[in-house]
């Protein structure tokens, strides 16, 4: 038949396997793409891989990024920042997170930045962050845990304002009570130099820290999950949501979202809710 067709023999193998390869490909891809738009294209390949292990199917993670390819599927990439700091108008506080080192080799010294956390509920990060759309702009202020990644609390508001921080706050305060020893870490913005403010963390027994001026890698873990709430649900849908209300709703379930279905690769492929509870369990 070869001879009849004047096909080599190697070119005939070949499509052959390509032919079965498609075929065993099938599953996956349709597991794949039902992934990809369960989750509004925001997974990339990799927490593609793991959610496919979650649904127990165990697949090479070169492999998911080759299929996706193949799909012409793409997880969204990250864009700039509303910056809240105005100068020094009142007290700014020590970074605690900086680590300092001694070269002794080089002789020099120099500070890494240090998150590293054993349990939850003791490095927490806040910042705020510019929405904007044609009907105005909208303000997020939330907290999220160093070791879990959950938005502990947030408040979302048309204008910055000191109160929005307050509610953040209360809104943390009431879910957790025990926060003797947490470092609670901004930048320099004007909020978090208010007297009232640091009062109110110096009677949770809070320590307050702040990035150095113009480092916003030392608040990289706010500015990470900033990075990707607006990659994943706000840039390139912006003219989408037609007045403000529909993008308060649409990120307070954003957060939800987050929180409770997203997994993360660094958290072993758990959510930050139940990264939050395996932890809870490890304190037992």
């Amino acid at each position: 038949m070869l001879l009849f067709f004047q096909i080599a023999k190697s070119t005939y193998f070949y499509i052959l396997k390509n032919i079965n390869e498609e075929d065993s490909n099938k599953k996956e891809k349709k597991l794949i793409l039902d992934i990809f738009n369960k989750n509004k294209a925001r997974y990339g390949y990799r927490r593609i891989t793991l959610e496919l292990k979650n649904r127990g199917f165990i697949i090479n993670h070169k492999k998911v990024k080759r299929l996706m390819s193949e799909l012409n599927i793409y997880g969204k990439q990250p864009k700039a920042k509303y910056k809240s700091y105005k100068g020094e108008i009142g007290k700014i506080c020590k970074n605690l997170l900086l680590k300092k080192v001694v070269d002794k080799n080089k002789n020099i010294t120099y500070f890494n930045r240090d998150f590293q956390t054993s349990n939850i509920n003791q490095i927490w990060s806040t910042d705020v962050s510019e929405f904007h759309i044609a009907s105005g702009k909208v303000y997020l202020s939330p907290i999220i845990d160093a070791n879990s990644r959950e938005i502990i609390s947030y408040t979302i508001s048309r204008s910055p304002n000191f109160k929005q921080t307050i509610d953040m706050l209360k809104i943390a305060f009431k879910k957790h009570k025990n926060l003797n020893g947490l470092i609670l870490h901004s930048d320099q913005g004007w909020q978090y130099q208010m007297k009232e403010y640091r009062d109110i963390l110096k009677e949770k027994n809070i320590l307050q820290s702040m990035s150095r001026k113009g480092n916003c890698y030392d608040n990289c873990i706010i500015e990470i999950f900033f990075g990707t709430m607006k990659n994943e649900m706000f840039y390139g849908h912006e003219y989408e949501f037609k007045s403000l209300d529909e993008l308060e709703n649409a990120m307070h379930k954003y957060i939800k979202y987050y929180n409770e279905n997203r997994i993360i690769t660094k958290l072993r492929g758990m959510t930050p809710k139940q990264y939050r509870c395996h932890s809870l369990n490890n304190l037992k």
